[in-house]
């Protein structure tokens, strides 16, 4: 069973920081790997018209985010960029596919990115 989850939050979604399922805004479910990819393209380019900068893995996990889309977070005495993630999992795990690279050519980045320092790699 493949999954496309959008999710929202402080994190790329390629982390997988403990919790990261809390960020989940929508999951889609497909039988077919072919659907699941049509459907993430789809929502790729939505979120790619409707954002400033994006970020995108081969194995179909991508962020999307505008500079002004902070919140403030009182542990880091910071703003932290939120980001739209993406992602097309199969059976709750990362896809190990490569994707088409035309696909990603659009794909900015802006090097703002800045992560809580309370999250640990791996946690």
């Amino acid at each position: 069973m493949y999954q496309v989850i959008t999710m929202y939050g402080d994190n790329e979604p390629w982390w997988f920081f403990e919790n990261w399922q809390t960020d989940i805004q929508e999951t889609a479910t497909f039988e077919e790997f072919d659907a699941a990819v049509a459907y993430y393209e789809h929502r790729w380019s939505e979120l790619q018209k409707t954002n400033t900068y994006s970020s995108a893995k081969h194995n179909y996990l991508s962020a999307f985010w505008k500079e002004q889309d902070e919140r403030w977070c009182e542990e880091c005495d910071d703003y932290l960029q939120q980001y739209w993630g993406l992602a097309l999992l199969k059976d709750e795990q990362p896809v190990t596919v490569d994707s088409r690279k035309e696909f990603y050519e659009t794909a900015h980045y802006s090097g703002k990115a800045k992560c809580c320092k309370r999250f640990e790699q791996g946690a």
